[in-house]
C-alpha cells in the first residue's frame, strides 16, 4: 500500500480564501445593522413629533389662550401662548423665515441618513427631525395662515422662555450632537483622528522628524 505525498515542507501552505457564501454574508450581515439604526431614528423622529402634537392639542382643547396653569409651583407651570417666532420665542414677526429654516433643516437631515452609522447619532437626528417637523406643523397649518401659523407653547419654567415639546426635542438633539462632537464620534460612528485598525494617526511631520532621528 503506497502512502500518500506528504506536501512538500518548504511549499508554503496555500492562502485560506474566503468561500464565496462568507463573502456574500459580509454585506447581507451589514444591513440588519443599517435597519436597526434607520428604526432607531425613525422611532425617535416619530415619538418627538406625536408627543409634541398630541401635547398642543391637549392645551388648545383644555385651555384658553394666556391661561396658566400651577404644576410644580413655583417651578412649572402650563402657560398657554401662540408664538409667531422661533423656539423659545426668538425672531418674532418674521415667521416666513423659520418655516423655510424648518423645512430645509428636515431635508438636510434626512440626506445625511445614508451616512448613518451611530445609535446616538440616529437618537440626536431622530430628535431633531420630530422636533422641527412639530413646529414646522405648526407653522404650515395654525392660525393665521399657511406658512405663517403661530407655535403653541405653554411650558414655563422660572426665568425662563416659554416653549414645547419640539423645542425640547431640538435642544436635546443639539446638545447630544455637541457631546458626539466634542468626544470625536462622526455620523458614520467612527472616531474621528483615528485609523480604522484603531491606531491613533500621527502627524506626518512627526514620523519625519522620527526618521532623522534614527
Amino acid at each position: 500500500m503506497t502512502d500518500a505525498p506528504t506536501p512538500d515542507a518548504a511549499q508554503p501552505a496555500d492562502t485560506a480564501q474566503p468561500s464565496p457564501a462568507v463573502d456574500a454574508a459580509g454585506p447581507a450581515a451589514r444591513k440588519p445593522r443599517r435597519a436597526v439604526l434607520l428604526s432607531l431614528f425613525a422611532g425617535f423622529a416619530v415619538f418627538a413629533y406625536v408627543f409634541d402634537q398630541l401635547t398642543k392639542l391637549w392645551v388648545t382643547a383644555t385651555m384658553t389662550e394666556g391661561e396658566r396653569i400651577p404644576v410644580l409651583p413655583p417651578l412649572l407651570h402650563w402657560y398657554y401662548i401662540r408664538n409667531s417666532g422661533a423656539a423659545f420665542s426668538i425672531g418674532e414677526n418674521v415667521t416666513w423665515v423659520f418655516t423655510i429654516i424648518m423645512a430645509a433643516v428636515s431635508v438636510a437631515i434626512l440626506l445625511q441618513l445614508r451616512k448613518l452609522g451611530s445609535a446616538w447619532w440616529a437618537l440626536a437626528l431622530g430628535l431633531l427631525l420630530g422636533g422641527a417637523l412639530g413646529n414646522l406643523t405648526d407653522r404650515l397649518f395654525r392660525e393665521p395662515s399657511f406658512a405663517m401659523g403661530h407655535v403653541v407653547d405653554f411650558i414655563q419654567l422660572p426665568n425662563f422662555a416659554i416653549f414645547n415639546i419640539a423645542d425640547s426635542a431640538v435642544v436635546s438633539s443639539v446638545v447630544i450632537i455637541c457631546l458626539l462632537t466634542l468626544r470625536g464620534i462622526g455620523l458614520d460612528g467612527s472616531r474621528l483622528g483615528k485609523r480604522q485598525d484603531g491606531e491613533t494617526a500621527r502627524p506626518a511631520a512627526l514620523d519625519k522628524g522620527r526618521k532623522h532621528n534614527v
